[in-house]
């Protein structure tokens, strides 16, 4: 499976450093979510095994290409005190970027603003093949919360069509009769595409082949399960066996200087440690990097700090140990000790793009045996075909009076 090259963006937007208003927007979304530990909300993927195979016969899955990108969660809201809505990027180590000039319309109300929204996505750096622009884009693949309505619980099925036809077509619909809205945003956004799971070889030949971004494998979400934050059995991240990699903390030891023992020699080649994630700020041994001389000369000419980074690791058959792979600056921690062990076994366990595309028509089979059992079953004789609730709040008062008006982007004022 080829990859394109990967240009990781910068998060846009001013970085947000005021500590009460991170707070305060953390305790919201922690609301708007159900969630109390203030923890990122997003949701992370297991690896890969021979028994994802199985699950995927065995629940209806959706696939689509794994984006090198950057992960980040798009809030947006409205201050009732200044009257204008807000939108931020939040990545991995819960920083928030305002994001100036991107306007969201009600889906129903087109003159009122949306709020307390909650989308999922990646930040990527598209390149135009034909004039090698470069175009920053936000591909959502889920939506938390709606205008104040946790969606979570709901399968992904309705969750991706809130996204697609609350959020995304009616910020389009503005762009026709505010042109200099999509003409001053700092992004576009797009909903991300997908696939039915047995369409694997689709995503394969038809998808990737258009992409104007890096990609380094596939993503299965269950279209059943409601939205889990943290790690989730039932979204699987396949990449080649011998590409799959573990994030861990790095560690350089350097030995002692001869003349004096209490002294590290920088000058010396260093131990290279990996460090997993325990919890908290507490980490533990793991194993070693390897590094040959040649590399450890290139890493010194490079300038960069190694020591206490994260760093993304993958297994290296030929030399027998741990290679670097990428620095991961996105992450606030290496995996969690709980996960490595998993992520070593899809490595030991690895499954071949051939061996996932040989059981498309199995997947089908049953997929379609579940549809036609699902289907054979009478509704409840009580069943009412109901309409979407329009909001799950109220509209903020005085924003409808002035129709053609956008909505102002400012800086959260509590």
């Amino acid at each position: 499976m080829p990859h394109a090259p990967s240009i990781i963006p910068d998060i846009p937007g001013e970085e947000l450093h005021d500590r009460d208003t991170r707070q305060f927007l953390n305790q919201h979304i922690g609301q708007l979510c159900g969630l109390r530990d203030g923890r990122f909300p997003g949701s992370q993927p297991v690896s890969f095994t021979t028994r994802s195979v199985q699950l995927l016969e065995q629940m209806d899955f959706w696939v689509c290409e794994k984006t090198d990108g950057v992960r980040v969660l798009l809030f947006i809201v409205y201050n009732g005190q200044s009257g204008a809505q807000e939108v931020y990027l939040i990545d991995r180590k819960q920083r928030y970027f305002a994001i100036e000039n991107l306007h969201f319309a009600h889906w129903e109300r087109t003159t009122d603003p949306l709020t307390d929204t909650l989308l999922d996505g990646e930040l990527v750096i598209d390149v135009d093949p034909h004039t090698g622009q470069h175009i920053l884009r936000y591909y959502a693949f889920d939506c938390l919360v709606i205008n104040g309505e946790n969606i979570m619980k709901k399968p992904l099925v309705k969750r991706f069509a809130r996204l697609r036809d609350w959020v995304v077509k009616p910020m389009n619909k503005s762009f026709q009769r505010f042109p200099e809205w999509k003409e001053n945003a700092p992004f576009e956004i797009v909903d991300k595409k997908q696939e039915l799971s047995y369409y694997t070889s689709r995503v394969l030949d038809v998808h990737v082949p258009q992409l104007m971004h890096g990609h380094d494998g596939l993503i299965f979400t269950c279209a059943e399960s409601e939205y889990l934050p943290g790690t989730d059995e039932r979204i699987l991240k396949w990449k080649p066996p011998s590409e799959n990699s573990v994030d861990f903390k790095l560690q350089l030891r350097f030995p002692p200087t001869s003349n004096n023992p209490s002294e590290p020699d920088f000058y010396a080649k260093p131990i290279f440690i990996l460090n997993q994630w325990a919890g908290q700020d507490d980490y533990e041994y793991f194993d070693m990097l390897s590094v040959d001389d040649d590399e450890w000369e290139q890493m010194k000419e490079s300038g960069e700090e190694f020591d206490g980074r994260i760093v993304e690791v993958t297994w290296d058959e030929d030399r027998g140990g741990w290679k670097l792979f990428r620095f991961r600056d996105d992450k606030p921690h290496g995996n969690h000790k709980t996960t490595v062990p998993k992520v070593i076994a899809s490595i030991a366990d690895g499954v071949e793009i051939a061996d996932v595309l040989g059981r498309q028509d199995a997947i089908r089979a049953a997929w379609k045996d579940r549809e036609a059992r699902r289907n054979s079953r009478p509704p409840p004789p009580d069943q009412r075909q109901q309409r979407p609730p329009s909001s799950a709040a109220a509209p903020p008062p005085g924003v409808g009076a002035r129709p053609n008006a956008p909505p102002v982007v400012a800086g959260l004022r509590r």
